[in-house]
């Protein structure tokens, strides 16, 4: 298993994993990252500055990926995990750990004072890695994301 960032001929993979998640999981496809127009060009939409996004490859295959990006409409020094997903195949081998502490990582490294997210209430087992790593929940989404359906929102202090 490779954990590595993500190429841009990595685009149609992860892409298809995240949309593989969303259909088998039966989650909601708008207002979600299903709908995100940067899906198809993750490799691009994470060029900028203080943002990166990692595959986890295993045999040649992305099984999942994950990043962080500065949080949109917001003038905080906050970066938004994002698009944290994986194929059944990688869940329950501790992958979801490593990846969110290279995130989180990196975060720091960026100079971002807290890391926010959002969720679908039904992910309760990506909740549960999340308070444990240390995420808190919030009462309000911050920034303006666009994703009208995740009412489960989280940040931690990076600091």
């Amino acid at each position: 298993m490779l954990l590595r960032e993500i190429k841009k001929e990595d685009n149609p993979q992860i892409a298809a994993v995240i949309r593989e998640v969303f259909v088998n999981e039966g989650y909601p496809k708008t207002g979600t990252a299903f709908a995100d127009v940067q899906l198809d060009f993750m490799f691009e939409a994470y060029q900028n500055p203080k943002s990166i996004y990692f595959v986890v490859e295993e045999n040649g295959k992305i099984i999942g990926g994950a990043g962080v990006n500065q949080l949109d409409n917001s003038t905080e020094n906050i970066c938004e995990l994002q698009k944290m997903y994986f194929l059944q195949e990688a869940r329950g081998r501790g992958i979801g750990m490593q990846m969110i502490e290279k995130c989180l990582a990196k975060a720091k490294e960026f100079g971002y004072e807290k890391c926010y997210l959002e969720t679908l209430p039904v992910m309760l087992n990506a909740q549960k890695l999340y308070t444990k790593v240390g995420f808190e929940y919030l009462s309000e989404p911050l920034g303006g994301t666009g994703n009208t359906s995740c009412p489960v929102w989280m940040i931690k202090n990076l600091e």
